[in-house]
Formats: C-alpha cells, structure tokens, sequence
C-alpha cells in the first residue's frame, strides 16, 4: 500500500509539473506572438476604423486588403523587393564561395604560418562593427560604388564567423577519408565538393539561411552607401514609407508593409526549420 501511495504521489506531482511547464510556455508563447498577432490585425482594419478606436481592440469584423494595395501603390515596394531580392542573392551566392574555399584551406591544406594567419582572422571578430563600416563607406566611396549594387555586395561577401564554423566542421571528418580520397587520385576540388560538402550540408543551409536573414534585415549600410531611391532595399524602404509615403499616422498601411516584408522570411524559416535546428546543434558527424 506504501509503494502505491508513493507512486501515486509521483504521478500527482508529475502531472503538476507537467502543467506548470504547458501553462508558462504557452504564456510565453502568447507574449512572443501577441506583436505578430496585432501587426497582422492593424493591417486588416482600415484606416478609419482603426483612428475611430479609443480602446484597441483585439479582432475586427470588417477586414480589408485596402493597406496592402496603398502599401504597393503609393510607394515602390515592389522595387525595393527586387533589390533586396538581387542583394541578397548575389551577397549569399559569393560569400558561400569564399567561406568555403576559406574553411577548406584552413582544416585540411597545410601551408606555413597557417595557425597564425587563422588566429589574426579570429581577432577581427574583436573589431568594432562600427570601426569597420566607416572604412569599408571610406573605401566604397573613395571607388564611386555609392548607388551601386557592387558597393552594397562587396563588404558583405566573406564572415569570419562562418569560415570558423565549417572549418570546425570540416575538421570533425575524420582524417582517413582525406587519406583515402588522396591515395586514389582525387583532387582536393572533387573532395571538397563531393565528400566535405554533403556531410557538413545541414551546417552550410544554415549558413545560407541564417546569410538570407542578415542581407534581407540589413539596415545600417544600405543606409550609409544609397540615397538614391533606386537601390534603397525593403529595410530602409520601411524608413521612406514611414517619412514620405503614406505618412505616420496610416499606421494600418505601415503594418501593411511590414506584412509582406516578413512573410519572406517567416517562410523561409517554416520551410528549413528542421535543417536550421540540425546545424546548429550538429556535434558529430554523420555516417
């Protein structure tokens, strides 16, 4: 009867703790979302209806795909879309090219002074950003690339961060099948592209992705290097929208906006959350 008791406390107490757990992440998880929930919201009233309110509230029974059409018409979305696009694309493309070539060279080729040359690149990451965007607006500018794809590209070509990352990787592939692809002819390109890249693959997509997410949010130098509206990417069209589209107050149109910037990257997210996750968290490797 004892043992009964006990165990029926433990499943009692199990199941609180289980309980509480639910109860906290699911409070959580509404504080997370709750801004997403309401930008979404706002950009369904219309502007009327959402000045008229002097309590928010938190659903409408008329909602209008009105913002999302001002969003496209009043101001070049669309165009800022396509620069993003083509920045992002062509930035990630180039930079996946270096970093790799970067991180294979420093795991597995042997050349002097290599240990010294990675050390000096590990203590960039030491370097203010602030220090290295005023020489890399100093340099852009001193070429005449202000307004330029070239010169929104070329400062964010390489990262040391992520050559670390896959030459960690690349190291954690075991020596012998370096030997082996050696002894049978295969060039280091072929190993590289046909042994190395597909075992550290969930490492290199989350590369990728976590890149697409930086050039899609980048800010602070498109900013610096265009003032022409041409080039102006959909972080700082938000700013041009607020300041000479629709105005401050069509806050239902700025959430509009907002919106469908998002949704690109919330998308993405969706799609490659499993591979995200498994390189991240890669600490072996596969067989």
């Amino acid at each position: 009867m004892d043992y009964e008791k006990i165990e029926k406390r433990a499943a009692a107490g199990e199941r609180v703790r289980k309980t509480l757990t639910y109860f906290f992440l699911t409070l959580w998880a509404l504080i997370v979302l709750f801004p997403f929930y309401w930008m979404i919201l706002s950009s369904f009233k219309s502007y009327g209806s959402y000045n008229a309110e002097r309590i928010p509230t938190f659903f409408t029974l008329s909602p209008t795909l009105e913002n999302y059409i001002t969003a496209f018409t009043e101001v070049p979305l669309a165009r800022y879309f396509l620069n993003t696009l083509i920045f992002t694309v062509a930035t990630t493309a180039l930079m996946l090219l270096v970093i790799i070539f970067a991180a294979f060279a420093f795991a597995r080729l042997d050349f002097r002074g290599k240990n010294l040359l990675f050390s000096f690149f590990l203590a960039l990451m030491m370097i203010p950003t602030e220090l290295v965007v005023i020489t890399n607006f100093v340099t852009i500018t001193n070429w005449n690339l202000r307004n330029t794809f070239l010169g929104l590209i070329l400062p964010s070509v390489t990262s040391v961060f992520y050559i670390y990352l896959l030459k960690e990787n690349f190291e954690q592939v075991p020596d012998e099948l370096y030997m082996a692809a050696k002894v049978d002819g295969t060039s280091d390109l072929k190993y590289l592209f046909k042994v190395l890249l597909p075992i550290c693959r969930p490492t290199v997509v989350t590369v990728v992705i976590l890149k697409v997410i930086e050039c899609w949010n980048s800010y602070v130098w498109p900013r610096l290097i265009t003032d022409d509206k041409n080039y102006f990417l959909v972080s700082n069209g938000i700013q041009e929208l607020r300041e000479n589209g629709f105005g401050r107050e069509n806050i239902p149109a700025m959430m509009a906006a907002v919106v469908v910037i998002s949704v690109p990257l919330i998308v993405l997210f969706l799609i490659f959350r499993d591979k995200i996750m498994a390189g991240v968290s890669r600490g072996g490797t596969k067989g």
